[in-house]
């Protein structure tokens, strides 16, 4: 671990009403690490990341991104900053041609070569041969990977990815995985996925949340032996 994280929250927690969906999270995320968020249907992952991102206010605790408070600060200066969420940045214009959804991230980071910079981060998902395809017409697995490319469009210093394989054949997984490998050379990224193979092989740390709390956390190998993952998310 970094001795400043990239990212850290502190008692960070949510309610709504009389549900706690976040309760009390300390999390630290380093520079340039894949760190996976698993935990079962309902543990408070989406809203964990929520926070993260700017899209809900917390009811208590901080967020500090570069050791500057973030807390109060609204998603899109969040954004700014270089926190990329893949469903709240990048939801896509259905409508346009592939290469103008990535351009539009591109362009709101203010990138010299608008083309160029649009197509290194279609190549970089494998859809440089549909820049002209229009996103709505593209499968639902390659519609997943256009969201990712306009994430990395923006070239984030972390990089929050929500499920991002659900729809792929298992050699796009492969590509994915080697994708999430080089952008963690420059960036940290945060992967939440149900995929359990892939979190076991692509992780270099995994947080277990469970009813909204922090269930365990360390390396694959540690969290696949513990007992209380097993219990709760697992299977023993």
């Amino acid at each position: 671990m970094a001795a400043v994280s990239l990212l850290s929250t502190r008692g960070l927690t949510r309610r709504f009403g009389g549900l706690t969906a976040v309760d009390g999270v300390d999390l630290d995320l380093g520079t340039g690490e894949i760190r996976a968020l698993i935990g079962p249907n309902g543990a408070g992952k989406t809203t964990l990341v929520g926070l993260i991102c700017g899209r809900i206010a917390p009811s208590a605790g901080t967020i500090r991104f570069e050791g500057r408070d973030i807390t109060a600060l609204p998603a899109h200066a969040r954004v700014a900053l270089g926190i990329a969420y893949t469903f709240q940045i990048t939801a896509i214009y259905a409508r346009l041609p592939v290469f103008d959804n990535v351009a539009l991230a591109v362009q709101r980071r203010g990138a010299p070569d608008l083309a160029a910079e649009t197509l290194a981060a279609l190549d970089r998902v494998g859809l440089a041969d549909r820049a002209g395809q229009v996103a709505g017409t593209l499968a639902y697995g390659h519609q997943r990977l256009l969201e990712v490319a306009m994430g990395l469009a923006l070239a984030p210093k972390l990089l929050i990815l929500d499920e991002p394989t659900q729809g792929l054949a298992d050699a796009e997984i492969e590509t994915f995985k080697r994708l999430v490998r080089e952008v963690a050379r420059s960036a940290t990224v945060l992967l939440i996925e149900h995929n359990m193979e892939l979190v076991m092989d692509l992780a270099d740390r995994i947080t277990v949340l469970n009813f909204g709390e922090v269930l365990a956390e360390g390396t694959p190998a540690e969290i696949r032996a513990d007992r209380a993952v097993q219990a709760a998310y697992l299977g023993a």
